[in-house]
């Protein structure tokens, strides 16, 4: 059974909860969220396995333990990674459950070429960010909520991280 750390708005942890618990009665708790780019300015996007819906950190796992180990199980990738920013949201993701999440997010670049584990992730491609963007606004539903609310955002600090993506 897998758990997952309950956290306050200021990301202080509280305890703990069985995962699929804490997402059909949504419980605030800490998520992280990767996005690699490689050296032409490109996001690597993925599409997850439909039984996957979030990645979490483990009880006592640091943030980058958690981050560089789902990166490696889901895409067969390490790289070094930074954490840029944090935001709290509330969205459904389907079949009564809801992501109520205290989510990290970290940045990295790899022109690695994945080799992905098919129990977690459903496909991949690199977008540049110009066609991303019109993906965006023309196929809203092809994107999870989380990935809608933050991409502003994320683009915006990955650019101070990444000056060749300007």
């Amino acid at each position: 059974m897998e758990y997952v750390v309950l956290v306050d708005e200021n990301d202080n942890e509280i305890g703990q909860m069985e995962k699929q618990a804490a997402h059909i009665d949504p419980h605030l708790h800490r998520a992280f969220s990767i996005f690699l780019f490689n050296s032409k300015g490109e996001l690597l996007m993925q599409q997850r396995a439909l039984s996957k819906y979030c990645s979490h950190p483990r009880a006592g796992e640091t943030l980058e333990e958690a981050t560089s180990r789902r990166l490696m199980e889901e895409m067969g990738m390490a790289c070094p990674m930074h954490e840029v920013y944090t935001f709290i949201y509330k969205a459904p993701v389907g079949q009564g459950l809801t992501e109520h999440e205290f989510d990290h997010v970290w940045i990295g670049q790899s022109d690695d070429i994945p080799c992905i584990n098919t129990e977690e992730v459903a496909s991949w491609k690199y977008m540049s960010i110009d066609a991303l963007s019109k993906d965006l606004e023309l196929y809203p539903n092809h994107y999870t909520e989380w990935f809608k609310i933050t991409f502003e955002e994320m683009l915006h600090h990955a650019k101070s991280v990444f000056p060749h993506l300007n």
